[in-house]
């Protein structure tokens, strides 16, 4: 199912992308351009409250006199949206420890392996804690990434409490001298009620013993999936106190301005982009490379 979505939206990006070209090549611009511009953002995902924001920004400078062509729009374009979008870079040195959330297929098991690979290359002890119990295949998935971050892993018995696999986590973490921990949780629950509910007790928990710490919550977002990501983005911001995000899946085909509605209209930044299956394949967002690739 999720192949054939993102097959589409593949195509749907592919498609924005030519008009964009067409757009950003026209040798003069009026009102007309604009709105044509407008419709295609908003088919972007963008959100429809950030395109007017954007458009009235440009009709301003339009009006002004400083667009005349396409090359001055596309220029105009990129600076509105790059000053738009907020980012967070995490400091490693105030933030130990991490929890993760999002769907199944979200990426976030994933994330967590790079994440942990990056530590341990700094030469960090890492200790990853397996918290989706009521998901075998989260569990060995996470174990598998484990094996290649070359870090450690607690994790309890099939369907166990969740919280009792953290609490285990976190007083590992303290007796061996830890220096990151790494919690996955689940990635489907029934209904947002049970969703914050066991966010809640997992952060108390972990809040319980290591109050020291302070706990940097991430959000991993599929890049693909448009006004679908910005659902469960707004479903785990009224669940839990979140950090930032983190763009999954950012591969050469995934341009959608869905990121930029999370980012401004649920006010979350973005943290981290992960593409490709490679370990490796992690880095800083950075809002000039990505606003790049929106509009290239």
């Amino acid at each position: 199912m999720f192949n054939f979505i993102k097959d589409k939206l593949s195509k749907i990006y592919s498609q924005m992308s030519s008009k964009l070209n067409g757009i950003f090549s026209k040798d003069s611009i009026d009102q007309n351009v604009l709105l044509e511009l407008e419709n295609l953002l908003i088919s972007s995902d963008m959100g429809i409250k950030t395109v007017k924001k954007v458009i009235e920004e440009l009709k301003s400078s339009f009006l002004k006199g400083e667009i005349k062509k396409g090359e001055d729009l596309k220029k105009s374009l990129e600076k509105i949206l790059i000053n738009l979008i907020k980012e967070k870079n995490i400091n490693f040195q105030e933030n130990k420890i991490f929890l993760l959330v999002g769907i199944n297929g979200s990426g976030k098991t994933t994330f967590i392996g790079k994440l942990s690979h990056k530590l341990q290359k700094a030469g960090k002890k890492v200790l990853l804690v397996a918290g989706d119990t009521f998901r075998a295949a989260a569990v060995d998935q996470l174990e598998q990434w484990a094996k290649k971050s070359n870090v450690e892993i607690e994790k309890g018995e099939p369907n166990q409490d969740p919280a009792s696999v953290i609490f285990d986590g976190c007083s590992r973490f303290k007796n061996e001298n830890f220096d990151y921990l790494i919690i996955d949780t689940a990635g489907r629950l029934q209904t947002k009620i049970n969703l914050m509910k066991e966010l809640e007790k997992i952060k108390k928990v972990v809040s319980r013993q290591l109050p020291d710490y302070k706990i940097c919550t991430l959000l991993t977002i599929d890049a693909m999936l448009g006004q679908n990501s910005f659902e469960q983005a707004k479903i785990f911001n009224e669940s839990t106190n979140l950090d930032a995000i983190v763009l999954t899946k950012m591969d050469s085909t995934a341009k959608g301005g869905i990121v930029i509605a999370i980012n401004q209209e649920l006010n979350l930044p973005v943290s981290f982009v992960s593409f490709g299956e490679e370990i490796d394949k992690l880095k800083e967002f950075n809002a000039h490379e990505y606003v790049e690739q929106l509009l290239s």
